[in-house]
């Protein structure tokens, strides 16, 4: 005897070439997913970028008053004062205090720098030993 598979039809023929809607927007959630998180890592950069670039223009500002009073030969007073001291289209503000030292022949000149538009936050400090040019 023979027997005969029976084969089960379907209302629908599926095709196998191509892809079905529904792995279609797999796809597309997938590839959604991966572009916001590259956006995201760019913002970043983006932000980092502007930052180290700020920190690089305050750290001239402080170097620059630091090497004014070495060239100068200067012997700052003791106390604190404030100035401006921007770079390029940053607006930052330098706080200078002048401490003492245990030898009286040298000075500590601390440098700090604020940006104008958030004085509270400092971006850098610099320090330096200055002696008496008598």
């Amino acid at each position: 005897m023979l027997s005969r598979k029976k084969s089960v039809s379907s209302p629908h023929k599926f095709s196998p070439n191509g892809f079905t809607l529904l792995e279609v927007l797999v796809a597309l959630v997938i590839v959604g997913t991966a572009l916001g998180a590259s956006l995201r890592a760019v913002g970043s950069l983006t932000q980092n970028s502007g930052d180290l670039r700020a920190a690089m223009m305050a750290s001239w500002s402080a170097e620059n008053r630091l090497s004014q009073i070495r060239l100068g030969h200067e012997w700052p007073s003791l106390g604190e004062r404030s100035f401006p001291c921007p770079q390029g289209e940053l607006n930052l503000i330098c706080e200078e205090h002048v401490l003492g030292t245990p030898n009286p022949s040298f000075r500590r000149v601390e440098v700090l720098v604020f940006e104008a538009s958030h004085p509270d936050r400092r971006i850098v400090k610099l320090t330096q030993v200055v002696p008496n040019a008598l």
